[in-house]
């Protein structure tokens, strides 16, 4: 492990912030010597982050699935330090090649097959945030890919901009094809390092059961026109609003779908658009045990579960964090407990978790499943991590297949023979 940081809530940093002029001396002392104060205390060194990434490439694991082993291999043989464009250079090279042969394909299907694999290369060069220039034009990459791949495929994919408070909501909007009559629709949302173009792909399998999705980045991530806090959910009532005029969409039938940071946010939709959502799919929900100081110590001092760059990655989402003591200011507010959310009345509501989940603690799930004014359904593996994920067996698009889409689609035809 590699130590990139010294700062441990609990012990040191705490006193730092509250005690006498020493402490102040020794906070001035550490910045002197060239610590920080917005990095986790440890985290896996390159060689590590290398080991790892090949040991969950070849489980097809998070957040490597869909990668190729070999294309990964070649990427880190160009990665020799933990510099962040560095790391981009790498993926985007083996990521270039693949954009070249899209480019010279004699037919659709070769160059879907090329770009997609390009974009899967881009996106994972700028894992988990686009927090340098390097990975920002591996960001820009991916999406310009993910594009060019949507292009070559049959049913087509409108990317739509929705107004928003003098900006944009970008997301992707499908319905299946050939589709007669208003179509029952899900909002997707993606976690923290997923994107939107993710939750799409895997979204694509829904399209021949005869429902849409509307896929859109949360906030903080992608190409969200706002950051974290505590009423960024707004956003999210603004792409409900956009669904429920438009003259396709089923608005009788919307689900919310949310994965990792976007299960926060999914829950809190189930309870404050409890009235235009048929129901929500929370898959590892924050909800207040997640938000608290206890947690934060623990994912400052390092997260195995997390490939690497917990930390840098949150402090990205988040609207005015700089430093890991932004986030001991900013991060309790996201409570829904805090907000008085929790107990009011929701709509239907799926629960995915891990009982082992070391991002989301499972006392989460509970809260969630014990609140609020009608029965809730759940998914709960005993052996589970996060989103519910093993190592292998109940990996993620295991996890979306055989537990969320067959949810949803009941919950769709349980809602026509009422």
């Amino acid at each position: 492990m590699q130590i990139i940081g010294i700062f441990q809530k609990a012990m040191l940093y705490s006193k730092i912030r509250t005690q006498s002029a020493l402490g102040m001396a020794i906070f001035f002392l550490l910045i002197s010597l060239g610590f920080s104060t917005s990095a986790q205390v440890i985290d896996r060194s390159i060689d590590e982050i290398k080991q790892e990434s090949i040991d969950r490439v070849k489980r097809g694991a998070y957040p490597l699935g869909g990668l190729d082993q070999g294309d990964v291999e070649e990427a880190f043989s160009k990665i020799t330090t933990r510099d962040p464009d560095d790391w981009a250079n790498g993926f985007g090279l083996v990521a270039d090649k693949y954009m070249a042969i899209a480019a010279n394909a004699k037919t659709k299907k070769e160059a879907g097959a090329a770009y997609k694999r390009a974009w899967r290369l881009y996106y994972f060069g700028q894992f988990p945030v686009p927090n340098s220039p390097g990975k920002k034009v591996s960001y820009d990459k991916a999406i310009n890919a993910y594009i060019q791949y949507l292009n070559t495929q049959d049913i087509p994919t409108e990317v739509v901009k929705i107004p928003f408070e003098g900006k944009f909501i970008t997301g992707y909007l499908r319905f299946p094809k050939n589709a007669k009559g208003p179509v029952p629709m899900i909002l997707a949302i993606n976690g923290l390092d997923s994107r939107k173009e993710t939750v799409a792909e895997s979204y694509t399998e829904i399209l021949d059961q005869g429902v849409g999705f509307l896929a859109i980045d949360g906030p903080g991530t992608g190409q969200a026109p706002i950051k974290v806090d505590n009423k960024a959910d707004r956003m999210f009532s603004t792409a409900i609003d956009y669904l429920y005029k438009h003259p396709k969409v089923d608005n009788k039938r919307i689900i919310a779908f949310g994965v990792s940071f976007g299960a926060h946010w999914s829950a809190k939709l189930g309870i404050t658009e409890k009235d235009r959502l048929l129901g929500v799919v929370a898959q590892s929900p924050a909800v207040d045990v997640t938000f608290s100081e206890a947690v934060i110590t623990s994912k400052v001092n390092g997260n195995k579960e997390y490939l690497f760059d917990y930390i840098p990655a949150t402090l990205y989402v988040y609207d005015g964090a700089n430093t890991v003591d932004d986030l001991y200011r900013l991060v309790p507010e996201m409570s829904l407990k805090k907000q008085g959310l929790l107990g009011k009345p929701t709509t239907r509501m799926l629960v995915v978790a891990g009982v082992k989940d070391t991002q989301t603690p499972i006392q989460d799930a509970e809260l969630l499943l014990r609140n609020g004014d009608i029965p809730k359904e759940a998914w709960i593996n005993p052996r589970g991590g996060h989103l519910g994920r093993e190592a292998s067996g109940w990996i993620d698009p295991v996890i979306f297949s055989k537990v969320i889409i067959p949810w949803e689609l009941k919950l769709i035809k349980e809602s026509r023979s009422q």
